[in-house]
């Protein structure tokens, strides 16, 4: 799979989400060096199984929406 590249912004929202979780959750301190490879990990390793879940996720949407498309459909009164 292609790398995922992040906007500088939402990569330090994430950087900053993870070092809170671990101080919040594991009552652990971690730098932004240690967050970021934590982040590259993720991203490199289960990154894939995210993006195959939103596909799969967007694909039985659009069906749905299909559906109700053909809901509308008018049939000639013989």
């Amino acid at each position: 799979m292609q790398t995922i590249n992040f906007s500088k912004e939402l990569k330090k929202q994430m950087i900053d989400d993870i070092k809170k979780y671990f101080l919040e959750e594991r009552d652990e301190e971690i730098g932004d060096l240690a967050a970021g490879l934590f982040l590259d990990f993720i991203t490199r390793k289960m990154g894939s199984a995210f993006y195959n879940q939103a596909i799969q996720d967007a694909h039985l949407f659009i069906n749905e929406k299909l559906d109700d498309l053909y809901a509308l459909e008018k049939h000639p009164s013989l």
